[in-house]
């Protein structure tokens, strides 16, 4: 947390801005002189809509008894650091969508707003670029890209055919392609962002692959630390999570019977 600053605590979670959000700042100067104020406003909005984002999935996780260690808003969007991961693939489920819900439910509250009259929601007004932005994010966060949140529903959709272990392993191998095609983007459109996103989807995913992985095995009495068998014995899972060390069992061909690999 030593890049990044304190912007206060709300409902007991800690939120804080990474520096690099200033590069967010400096963009809206440099390359819209004419408009920095009105561009600085709207990305605030934004930035506070990906804020509820963030705390529908914390406020969801409360409600499963997971707390939040805290949320940490980047260039890229927010992270919301929950204290463990629900295992229950219908807790996760529902913490995971509760974000793009938030999304979707300030754009249905814009509407609203606006049909009553309380604004004039027109074409490049801050109101109407707040609709649309809340649409694509909600959209967006849809995409199985693990670990965004829409990899994250595929894993728990998947959790209950296949397994955490393996349904993780699914959802990350498509969202490292995913991340490659938002890299491949990146040089038509010359966005750093896209670019920024790949890096993230692609070692984010990967991380979190390896330590689910690390901890599937441990629950089920495995200890992948100590994967590699000592020479001559192999590892052999006897059911009910146990694992035991064997010894290797060499078997001569019967006499007069001739093994080739070539047909």
């Amino acid at each position: 947390m030593r890049q990044s600053w304190k912007l206060g605590r709300v409902a007991g979670i800690d939120v804080y801005v990474h520096a690099t959000f200033l590069l967010v700042f400096l963009w809206a100067l440099f390359s819209r002189r004419a408009e920095a104020v009105s561009s600085i406003m709207l990305i605030l909005s934004v930035f506070g809509c990906v804020l509820l984002h963030e705390f529908g999935h914390a406020l969801m996780a409360r409600r499963f008894g997971i707390e939040t260690e805290d949320i940490t808003l980047y260039p890229i969007g927010g992270v919301a650091r929950l204290r463990r991961l629900p295992r229950a693939p219908g807790a996760e489920l529902l913490i995971t969508l509760a974000g793009p819900a938030v999304n979707f439910a300030i754009a249905a509250a814009l509407l609203c707003l606006a049909w009553v009259g309380a604004f004039e929601l027109s074409v490049g007004s801050i109101f109407g670029n707040l609709l649309v932005v809340n649409l694509l994010l909600g959209a967006f966060n849809l995409v199985p890209a693990f670990p965004m949140d829409g990899g994250r529903i595929l894993r728990a959709i998947l959790s209950g055919f296949l397994g955490r272990a393996r349904a993780t392993t699914i959802a990350a191998g498509i969202g490292r392609f995913m991340a490659i095609l938002f890299g491949l983007t990146f040089f038509v459109t010359w966005n750093p962002f896209h670019l920024a996103l790949a890096v993230f989807v692609y070692f984010a995913g990967r991380a979190e692959e390896m330590r689910v992985l690390y901890e599937e095995g441990r629950r089920r009495g495995f200890d992948p630390g100590i994967s590699v068998a000592p020479p001559g014995y192999h590892w052999v899972h006897r059911g009910d999570g146990v694992w035991q060390l064997a010894p290797m069992v060499v078997r001569m061909p019967e006499p007069g019977v001739y093994h080739s690999q070539w047909r």
